[in-house]
């Protein structure tokens, strides 16, 4: 049992538009696209956040080390 070929796909598509219509699939994919694009902002800032969180950590560090180096 394999990939479904290129004629099975052709009728599975058929069937879907037949059961869901066009307008419907439009709008399914529409919000399809829309969850996957916040989906991904989503991804990028906490991507952000965390750099930013990691980059505080590090200065927090120089900053302690610079005032040990002071006494």
């Amino acid at each position: 049992m394999g990939m479904p070929g290129p004629f099975e796909l052709i009728i599975i598509l058929v069937i879907v538009v037949l059961i869901f219509g066009g307008k419907r699939l439009k709008n399914i994919g529409s919000d399809l696209g829309g969850a996957i694009k916040g989906f991904k902002k989503s991804m990028g800032d906490s991507d952000t956040e965390e750099n930013q969180s990691n980059e505080d950590v590090v200065e927090s560090k120089v900053v302690e080390e610079d005032k040990g180096d002071e006494k």
